[in-house]
């Protein structure tokens, strides 16, 4: 195949010029900062009343599949109590409301796993 006289300057000349558009710098953002230390970190109460919860919602969902008692969560004494609670960590009502809700997860795990 033989190329024209026109054809093989224009092919030099487009291969430099797309060359040289290939060098430019590329600049990018620095990543955020990160958060503050404690920024995100769980309150002691709140996390000890979701191993608490969890914990018991666990046991009991897997003894209650066991034995064939049945799903019911809210009808278990540990789901009421609360077991665990510790007022030197903090108030009784987010305690609670923790507890219960890891409760709920834990035992539907146990119970479905058990």
């Amino acid at each position: 195949m033989k190329l024209s006289g026109f054809a093989l300057p224009l092919i030099a000349a487009t291969c430099i010029f797309t060359a040289g558009c290939a060098s430019h710098t590329a600049y990018y953002a620095p990543p955020p900062p990160p958060p503050p230390v404690g920024y995100n970190s769980v309150p002691p109460l709140i996390a000890r009343a979701d191993h608490e919860g969890f914990r018991a919602g666990s046991e009991d969902g897997a003894r209650d599949a066991y034995n064939g008692f049945g799903y019911h969560p809210q009808h278990d004494r540990k789901f009421h109590t609360t077991p665990g609670y510790d007022a030197a960590l903090g108030p009784y009502q987010p305690y609670r409301d923790a507890f219960r809700q890891s409760y709920l997860r834990g035992y539907d795990q146990g119970f479905h796993r058990g």
